[in-house]
């Protein structure tokens, strides 16, 4: 794209608002930006643009484009190029939304620590990047690290957090000469003022028991209380460091992680007739429906494959704890498929980076994504209606044990 050699805000601005144009701000803030920017260039040059000049050093050399994200919205900007060396803004890159200066400040690093590929050196053009000194990625990265070290170790005081989801991604780290795998773990709440909030973050080598109970040990001492039912994937070891560290907390198993796991226990032909089957389970209008409804398809499966039934049926209880609360709030706690939406967001972030450099990169990368995205949450709508919430309080956080003694189900037509 082009720009004006010559910019006169004012008459720009007289311009827009005589077209009574929707974009005056932006238009406003491209000017300034393209004003700077060529005066910088200038600068540089030691002559302003086609002056003739004994102290001029250098000349203008066309321009590149680049989109600048701000709270007005993407800004499309042509940055001055010149003949000799290079010329970027620093404000520009400084002004970054935190997850890109993570995103920049990661490939920096890795390349400056010698693990860079051709991949790597092209996704830093494509940044809009020519060149960063060791400094200047020191200096960025110092600024990152507080923001995000601010954030994860932040007060838990908003109150109670009655549902929380869970979740652990793994992550490719350069350790000691050799790419390992280590586990981002991750925990969401519902605060009392019904907004959703990342709580916190951590890097664990093995995602066991230990990992999860120090992790959830974090989030307590921080201030997390209140919290009556946590929502994962069969974790290992999380079940048991939900009860060391959140006493009266009942466990959600996701139902739809749990299908495609049970799904695996049956031919691939008859596994739409069982995923059929046991999202039935989930239709009903209340809490003894699906009971009575999951204990018919156990008993229709268990006809054609008892392993099958005998698995569903073991997990009966960690998959109905969602039946012990409203039900106007059942879709939003019977899975883990909100934490997977955010899971997205990440691995979008991350892919670019491929193995991570260090553990404290990875901090810095996901704890800014995460951080970008509480923010959002925060200014946006309420999750969960806070009546439903001091509902939700007030009832039993784990529902009736099965009765072992009820009577024989009558199975569904296959």
């Amino acid at each position: 794209m082009a720009a004006s050699e010559s910019v006169n805000p004012v008459d720009l601005l007289r311009e827009q608002i005589e077209g009574a144009s929707p974009d005056v701000l932006q238009a406003m803030i491209r000017t300034f930006a393209q004003a700077l920017m060529s005066a910088e260039a200038d600068a540089i040059c030691g002559a302003g643009y086609g002056q003739r000049s004994e102290d001029r050093v250098n000349s203008r050399n066309g321009y590149r484009p680049r989109e600048w994200d701000t709270r007005a919205g993407t800004i499309d900007l042509a940055i001055p190029k010149l003949r000799q060396g290079s010329y970027f803004p620093d404000w520009l890159l400084t002004h970054r939304r935190r997850a890109e200066q993570a995103l920049v400040s990661v490939v920096a690093t890795s390349y400056l620590l010698g693990v860079s590929t051709r991949r790597v050196e092209k996704l830093v053009e494509q940044l809009g990047i020519r060149q960063l000194s060791k400094s200047q990625v020191s200096e960025m990265a110092a600024h990152l690290d507080a923001q995000v070290e601010a954030f994860r170790n932040r007060p838990l005081d908003s109150g109670h957090y009655t549902f929380v989801w869970t979740d652990a991604l793994t992550m490719k780290v350069r350790e000691h000469g050799r790419t390992v795998n280590v586990h981002a773990l991750i925990a969401v709440g519902v605060n009392a003022d019904g907004q959703r909030e990342v709580l916190g973050v951590d890097v664990a080598s093995d995602e066991d028991g230990a990992g999860w109970l120090a992790f959830l040990r974090s989030l307590t001492a921080r201030g997390l209380t209140g919290v009556r039912l946590v929502i994962s994937d069969a974790h290992a070891g999380l079940v048991a460091a939900i009860g060391a560290a959140l006493p009266g907390a009942s466990w959600q198993r996701c139902r739809t992680h749990y299908l495609r796991n049970l799904l695996t226990k049956v031919p691939k032909s008859a596994q739409p007739w069982i995923a059929t089957l046991v999202r039935t389970i989930f239709d009903q209008p209340d809490a003894d429906a699906v009971r009575a409804q999951f204990q018919r398809v156990v008993a229709t499966i268990e006809a054609k494959f008892p392993t099958a039934a005998e698995h569903l049926d073991t997990a009966r209880d960690d998959l109905l704890a969602f039946t012990g609360f409203p039900r106007e709030i059942w879709r939003q706690i019977w899975s883990n498929n909100p934490q997977e939406r955010l899971n997205k967001e990440i691995r979008r972030r991350t892919d670019v980076v491929g193995i991570f450099p260090n553990r404290p990169a990875i901090i810095r990368l996901v704890g800014a994504v995460l951080a970008e995205q509480t923010d959002e949450w925060t200014e946006g709508r309420r999750y969960m209606g806070l009546e439903l919430l001091a509902k939700a309080r007030l009832i039993p956080a784990q529902p009736d044990r099965h009765d072992t003694d009820q009577d024989e189900p009558t199975p569904i037509a296959a």
